[in-house]
């Protein structure tokens, strides 16, 4: 099927044909919506803003009727791929060979399912060595968690990292980590944009609504086993036998707060497991994992040096100025002091340059000389939701770095801290990147961003 009116007129005559009743306005939204890769959210506020629950019990009920003819693991995920599965008829002729014909779909953002070859690989072939040939096959792609491709900003020397880590190094595991709104996610879905064609399977999931392993793990599952019969008996197997790319983004949802940064919390303690099994059992593919802040068993995973990477991923440089020239911001000469002043943060520079135009008809001079301090306005509830994850140790240890950069062999200004509970604290900032490190002659000296200085500030007064 090539579009959703056929979609809908199969759907149409397979209820009405099973229930006795036509297709319901809001189950041809839901058909349209999950067509589409839009999530249950938004497929609600579009469907006469009605509530999401609504969508989703609606949802349930329709899944089941479509069932008997799709499949008992039938859901929203893996509906377009059933489809297409079921009722590729369209073939083309290039070269001589059959091939089947690629979906026309809009790949931003939605749930992209490209059929391979009818040929399907044995179990025997499990520990066998498989390179992919996009020629002759499509990659198998479900971006449905992913962002849209809405921005592009100058990543080259980050893009190249992964690039050579993911295709050079054969990278198993990769942690992108770094402050909320600073970029990861877009970074990433750029990357695949640059290396999909080298891979039989992408998959892209968030954990903001915190799934069990269990769980995760059975998404996995359904989503190797479309074109891989017999299925395989765990995910590390079907990491070996064909070459996956999956992302999880929001890992941090999964971190305690008020504990030192990256440690799981009780019921979740099972990824750091699959995670170590994802580094150090050999395989062809790659998992790159996104977060606010590092976790502590990767650390670990590269001090024992398994085939893991971490990308610590900071603010923009020259593409910066994209986002001032975008607002229309006057007194380019200033837009450089601007820039550091917030790190090169894009999400923070949006809402600064907003305030800005809002405030001073979009003059970065006359905004730099009526601050004394450093204004915050709405960046304030973002660095709140960093700041309280962080543990009694940490927010002790913080407060010192208000007005100065401290080095490791400093004493802890506060006498109830020994310098073991220093070091964690400051090794933990580090993995939030609220701390940056910094040469001071010969020694390593860590600082807090004037940024965070001045919410501290803001906060204690």
């Amino acid at each position: 099927m090539k579009n959703i009116e056929e979609v809908l007129e199969w759907a149409e005559k397979l209820i009405l044909e099973k229930t006795g009743e036509p297709l319901k306005p809001i189950e041809e939204a839901i058909l349209k919506g999950v067509w589409s890769g839009k999530k249950y959210a938004q497929i609600a506020k579009e469907y006469n803003n009605c509530r999401e629950s609504h969508v989703k019990k609606e949802a349930a009920k329709l899944w089941d009727k479509l069932r008997d003819e799709l499949g008992e693991d039938l859901n929203k995920y893996n509906f377009r791929s059933k489809i297409d599965k079921k009722h590729r008829v369209s073939e083309i002729s290039q070269c001589g060979n059959c091939v089947l014909q690629e979906i026309d779909i809009n790949i931003v953002g939605q749930f992209i399912q490209t059929i391979k070859d009818t040929q399907h690989r044995s179990p025997s072939d499990l520990s066998s060595s498989h390179s992919p040939t996009p020629q002759d096959s499509s990659p198998i792609i479900d971006l449905t968690d992913a962002p849209d491709l809405t921005e592009f900003y100058s990543r080259t020397s980050e893009l190249t990292t992964l690039k050579q880590w993911i295709l050079q190094d054969h990278t198993r595991l990769i942690t992108i980590y770094g402050l909320s709104g600073i970029g990861k996610s877009l970074l990433t879905r750029q990357l695949i944009e640059q290396i999909k064609t080298e891979f039989d399977y992408m998959m892209w999931r968030s954990l903001s609504d915190r799934p069990t392993l269990s769980s995760l793990k059975n998404q996995l599952q359904q989503f190797f086993a479309q074109s891989q019969q017999p299925s395989l008996p765990t995910i590390i197997d079907y990491l070996r036998h064909s070459r996956c790319l999956v992302i999880l983004d929001d890992l941090h949802n999964l971190f305690k707060s008020g504990e030192l940064a990256g440690e799981y919390l009780t019921d979740y303690k099972e990824y750091r497991t699959f995670f170590r099994q994802i580094a150090k059992n050999h395989h062809q593919s790659c998992v790159i994992l996104i977060s606010w802040e590092k976790p502590r068993a990767i650390a670990t995973l590269e001090a024992e040096k398994h085939s893991t990477r971490t990308l610590h991923l900071k603010g923009l440089s020259a593409d910066a100025e994209k986002i001032l020239r975008s607002h229309q911001l006057t007194d380019s000469d200033k837009w450089p002091e601007l820039i550091n002043l917030y790190q090169g943060h894009p999400t923070w520079l949006n809402i600064i340059a907003s305030t800005i135009v809002e405030l001073f008809d979009g003059s970065v001079s006359l905004f730099l000389s009526y601050s004394e301090d450093i204004f915050l306005g709405d960046l304030e509830p973002i660095l709140e939701s960093h700041l309280e994850r962080l543990s009694d140790l940490e927010q002790q240890v913080i407060s010192g770095f208000r007005n100065q950069a401290i080095a490791l062999s400093q004493k802890p200004t506060n006498p109830e801290l020994s310098q073991s509970e220093l070091w964690s604290a400051i090794q933990s900032l580090v993995r939030r990147g609220l701390l940056e490190k910094i040469s001071e002659g010969e020694r390593g000296m860590f600082q807090l961003h004037p940024i965070w200085q001045q919410y501290l500030k803001f906060k204690l007064s």
